[in-house]
């Protein structure tokens, strides 16, 4: 009898999203549509079993085995070094990430750049790439002010529509790396359900091809 695959999805829209596309694809679980607080969602026809977790918490659930496979943004990805494997870009949640400041501001490489942010690790490898000596705030609400109060030379944050750095006159000043929904699995449970799995991505970009 075939084990259950068992699915971590982020909380929210993203997730929301991600569980369309496998339903689409006959991976189902008809009760994660009910309105309640439950957490985890079976299906026996199916053989799947759905969690919902924190975003940041998806890649951990998967590197740690809890969950075979997960969908999770390419930026927590990268921030946390997950020992993981990326299996395919769901082409959803597209954003990008970037360093944002004051409109003219000029990336000095003569002193100290002082940069806020919530990726410290994306930040830190990207300016060390570009021999830049910086130094790094961690925050964890809104970035956006650092900036505005003078704490912050620029930002490092993920940008979608760019609206709220207009709003706070600032701007993107370089993009670092694109972001979109990942689908991950646990390397052992890849190796273990590799069949299951593989028909999972496949199945997938076909029915991408099928909505284009």
């Amino acid at each position: 009898m075939a084990e259950y695959l068992n699915i971590a999805l982020p909380k929210g829209r993203l997730g929301e999203k991600a569980y369309d596309i496998l339903e689409g694809i006959g991976f189902g679980c008809p009760s994660i549509r009910e309105q309640n607080r439950k957490l985890v969602f079976e299906n026996e026809e199916n053989k799947v079993r759905y969690f919902w977790v924190k975003p940041s918490d998806v890649a951990v659930y998967v590197e740690r085995g809890a969950a075979d496979i997960g969908i999770v943004g390419k930026d927590i990805l990268l921030e946390q070094s997950a020992d993981v494997y990326e299996l395919l870009d769901l082409g959803i949640g597209k954003c990008r990430m970037a360093v944002a400041g004051f409109k003219g501001t000029r990336l000095n490489t003569e002193r100290t750049l002082r940069v806020a942010t919530k990726f410290p690790n994306i930040a830190r490898e990207y300016f060390r790439r570009q021999s830049m000596d910086i130094e790094i705030i961690k925050l964890h609400g809104s970035i956006e002010i650092a900036p505005v109060l003078h704490m912050s030379d620029v930002i490092v944050d993920i940008v979608e529509t760019g609206t709220t750095l207009k709003e706070n006159n600032l701007e993107p000043l370089e993009d670092i790396v694109p972001i979109s929904a990942r689908l991950i699995a646990n390397k052992a449970s890849y190796q273990f359900n590799h069949a299951r799995i593989q028909n999972m991505c496949d199945s997938i970009e076909a029915l991408r091809k099928d909505t284009k």
